[in-house]
């Protein structure tokens, strides 16, 4: 089977939208990864330093009141310290009202799933206080821009950012016989996270050509890459582990300098181990959680002939047979599945806007949690997983088809014809038993959250 306009918005995007015109061919969809990024521009997010700033002025205040506790001025900025971190807490539910809008009215929508695809691929979590809510800021930064550019450019993106080397201990890495590891009173070592994520997810993958001494190796090679602070960037040269390093038979001499760790990267970047990996993940989560080997060798090998070129790596997918075979076989996330229902229902952004932190929280975060999703907040550096298994629970399916019934009506004030509202959600095949479930149905509501919660609104 070939390109079809309702199967590429319902494989490869958010599905169908009543006011936004289905994607009408392959270089389309790929003209809306590589062209301007509109709905970046059209719902922004501030940039990662708003976060560092707020870290900042967050030490500052505590660290003022602490210091006087018994005071006016301290008890002041303790006062400060608390509305900062409300004002965070508003800020990371105005970033997810955000990032919903852009799903729901992008008429690129195979962009915004490859920009959450690569996002879960480098998965970080902020660990505690204001760090909780860097994730999308870290994504808007260090991931999104580089979707369309070499696998290469958005691995040291990732990999060198901030977040990422907060997250995996980075900071505190040092070569054993590194100075910083040599100070008296000073215990350092080496630190394998970093490395050890970059080698088995980010990169060769787990069944990787690679075993225990290549990851120490690559972990004394990744000393000096730290933070400060305030969040920020800074290589550590005091950090690093002399010495040339030799990793899957590459040796990097060292210099003192990032630029051996790029080096690295790059050539992680390229090796067919890793663009099989990528061939593969890719594959799962686009077409099936048990996709056909000529699949991913079409990908892997279009990967490989470009150095990695991630615009040819999608074309390979999305112009191999296999991409469009017409069943519907993935099980959406619960995020994509709320995503999903907001696009085919056009929930208007003045609606959004009008939504206050309770609202928010009452009509997505808490029920993502029930069905199985922690917003911003994965089990590990793996992300969210793509099986089936995940998601098909007793507790999660219901949660889904309560949250189909009952959330439209708190979104819209008028719900639409669910006879209409089928159609134009599903396209012009829709299963029987769904239209005669809709007909039958006591009220609009419970009609529109058939509709949601179908099979056939729920699979990609």
């Amino acid at each position: 089977m070939s390109f079809d306009p309702t199967l590429a918005e319902r494989r490869f995007g958010y599905g169908l939208s009543p006011v936004v015109a289905p994607v009408a061919s392959v270089a389309a969809m790929l003209d809306g990864v590589a062209g301007q990024d509109t709905m970046r521009a059209r719902y922004p997010l501030p940039p990662y330093r708003h976060l560092r700033e707020q870290l900042v002025r967050n030490r500052r205040f505590r660290q003022y009141a602490r210091e006087n506790p018994d005071t006016e001025e301290g008890k002041a900025a303790e006062q400060k310290v608390k509305a900062l971190r409300r004002e965070m807490r508003l800020d990371r539910l105005a970033w997810f009202g955000h990032s919903m809008l852009r799903r729901i009215n992008t008429p690129a929508a195979f962009h915004e799933r490859l920009a959450a695809f690569w996002a879960d691929h480098f998965t970080t979590i902020g660990k505690a206080g204001l760090t909780v809510g860097a994730p999308p800021l870290y994504v808007e930064e260090a991931v999104r821009p580089f979707i369309a550019w070499r696998f290469a450019d958005l691995l040291i993106s990732a990999v060198t950012h901030p977040l990422m080397l907060h997250y995996l201990d980075q900071n505190i890495s040092a070569g054993e016989n590194s100075p910083a590891a040599q100070r008296p009173g000073r215990k350092r070592g080496l630190n394998e996270n970093l490395a050890r994520e970059v080698l088995e997810l980010h990169t060769l993958g787990v069944e990787g050509p690679y075993d225990q001494a290549d990851v120490r190796v690559f972990a004394n090679l990744l000393t000096g890459l730290g933070g400060t602070r305030d969040f920020g960037f800074r290589f550590r040269k005091n950090m690093v582990e002399p010495g040339s390093k030799t990793v899957l038979g590459v040796t990097y001499p060292h210099t003192g300098t990032i630029e051996p760790i790029h080096r690295a990267l790059k050539d992680l970047a390229v090796h067919p181990s890793t663009a099989r990996h990528l061939a593969r993940k890719l594959a799962v989560h686009f077409v099936s959680d048990a996709p056909p080997d000529a699949l991913i060798d079409h990908v892997a090998s279009a990967y490989l002939s470009s150095d990695g070129e991630l615009m040819a790596t999608y074309e390979a997918l999305l112009t191999h047979p296999a991409a469009w075979q017409p069943e519907a076989v993935n099980i959406r996330p619960p995020l994509e599945f709320i995503s999903t229902a907001l696009r085919s229902l056009a929930v208007p952004e003045a609606r959004f806007a009008a939504l206050r932190p309770r609202d928010l929280n009452a009509l997505f975060l808490k029920p993502l949690r029930v069905m199985g999703f922690e917003y911003q907040r994965p089990g590990g550096p793996d992300g969210w997983p793509e099986e089936d298994d995940a998601w098909v629970t007793p507790q999660g399916v219901a949660a889904r088809l309560e949250w189909a019934v009952n959330a439209p009506v708190r979104l819209l004030s008028d719900l639409p014809d669910p006879r209409e509202f089928v159609v134009k959600a599903l396209g012009e095949v829709v299963p029987p038993e769904l239209g005669f479930a809709v007909d039958a149905a006591e009220n609009r509501a419970v009609a529109i959250g058939l509709v949601l919660a179908s099979p056939a609104m729920q699979r990609r």
